[in-house]
């Protein structure tokens, strides 16, 4: 039989100010993420576009939340939602930075990661970013680019050179009829307003 031991008066009258203390000094304090505060965990900062995807993001990524996320980072605001893309139904999931959108990922609701548009102008591939102008990358648009599509058609897309998996959509001002590929003179002042990465080599 366990023995109960007696308590002294003073501790009974101390331990109610004690756990009032206790409770007061935690409401005060902030919840802290210790993740949060490291460098190299801020959004973007250890994210890369390689031809495997971008950062831990793969073609072998499931197109689930809980799979993103984990790949990406806790501290990583997602929402998610539903698509189409070539008549297609697709799920997408974007990445917030701050409330901007800096990463878009697509695939088929119950597949893996097929495609991943980057914005962020902090994430980049190698030396392109976004900014990048079209001069420091290519001297002509023939061979290596066409017209966008779908909600990229304003721009022009090129295909990354040293790259499979990777394209750059160029977007600028042009007065170039809708379907031709503006002049390279006219080109050669755009800049990368998209960097995007295939599950599917080219």
């Amino acid at each position: 039989m366990y023995k109960r031991l007696p308590i002294s008066r003073p501790l009974l009258l101390a331990l109610p100010l004690l756990l009032t203390g206790c409770a007061s000094v935690s409401s005060a304090m902030p919840d802290i993420s210790w993740s949060g505060l490291n460098p190299m965990n801020w959004f973007g900062s250890d994210l890369e576009v390689s031809d495997k995807g971008v950062g831990e993001v793969t073609a072998a990524t499931p197109m689930t939340e809980l799979a993103i996320q984990e790949a990406l980072g806790s501290d990583v605001t997602l929402r998610g939602g539903m698509g189409t893309n070539n008549g297609q139904i697709v799920s997408f999931y974007q990445a917030l930075d701050e409330g901007k959108v800096v990463l878009t990922i697509s695939g088929p609701e119950h597949g893996k990661v097929e495609r991943i548009d980057v914005t962020g102008e902090d994430i980049a591939a190698g030396d392109v970013k976004i900014g990048t102008p079209f001069s420091d990358l290519y001297t002509k648009a023939f061979g290596a680019c066409q017209k966008g599509q779908g909600d990229d058609e304003q721009g022009v897309e090129c295909a990354a050179p040293d790259s499979r998996h990777l394209s750059y959509l160029f977007t600028g001002t042009a007065n170039t009829p809708a379907g031709l590929l503006p002049a390279d003179d006219t080109l050669k002042n755009w800049k990368v307003s998209k960097i995007i990465w295939r599950a599917q080599a080219r």
